[in-house]
């Protein structure tokens, strides 16, 4: 299988680091062809260009060497995995960022027309998501609806043809002990093993 491990988050000592890491090392010990991206630290590009904004016709070349080299790989790919925080309900700006430029039109889905159901164009027809955050998972649900689950499995997977979309939330991280963080690791490795099911 080929599987793209993608973390956002710009702490190197962050707790979010060592999922992926232990993510990766799980996947490639299982035979995994595992594309490794720490966006952070690649320095990925999330602005969006105003010749990247169509939303129906496929897009052009970004004109950007690391950008296109995202979008062939997604291509490529039979699962995904994204590795961040929960920040202000939402992914980190490099995520949605990377979500706007290299899932596009042509890359990873087809829309006919501006207000058409759109066609996913990607292989990879599971994800996993693991997040870290501060927030109780009551509160979460009860003041906030979990707007990420809403924006994984509802707004940006479906669209381009990801079905099977599995979420795991490690919380609360802030104040967490080594054991409970161990057995995370643990759990955020089996969720990885488990793609390949």
């Amino acid at each position: 299988m080929r599987i793209g491990v993608y973390l956002a988050h710009p702490r190197p000592n962050s707790f979010n680091h060592a999922v992926f890491d232990a993510v990766v090392e799980e996947l490639r010990d299982r035979g995994c062809h595992v594309l490794a991206h720490d966006l952070y630290a690649e320095e990925f590009a999330p602005l969006l260009t105003s010749d990247e904004t169509e939303t129906v016709q496929s897009v052009t070349s970004a004109g950007d060497p690391q950008v296109e080299l995202h979008r062939r790989e997604v291509a490529t790919l039979d699962a995904l995995v994204f590795v961040h925080p929960n920040w202000w309900g939402m992914p980190p700006a490099v995520l949605t960022g990377w979500v706007q430029r290299v899932l596009a039109p042509g890359v990873a889905y087809k829309l006919g027309s501006a207000d058409g159901e759109p066609a996913g164009l990607l292989k990879a027809g599971r994800a996993l998501i693991l997040n870290t955050s501060d927030t109780p998972a009551d509160r979460e649900e009860s003041e906030f609806g979990d707007p990420l689950q809403r924006i994984w499995a509802a707004c940006v997977l479906p669209y381009v043809g990801v079905t099977d979309v599995r979420r795991v939330v490690f919380r609360t991280v802030t104040d967490s002990a080594d054991e409970t963080r161990s057995s995370w690791l643990h759990e955020a490795r089996q969720q990885a093993a488990a793609l390949m099911d």
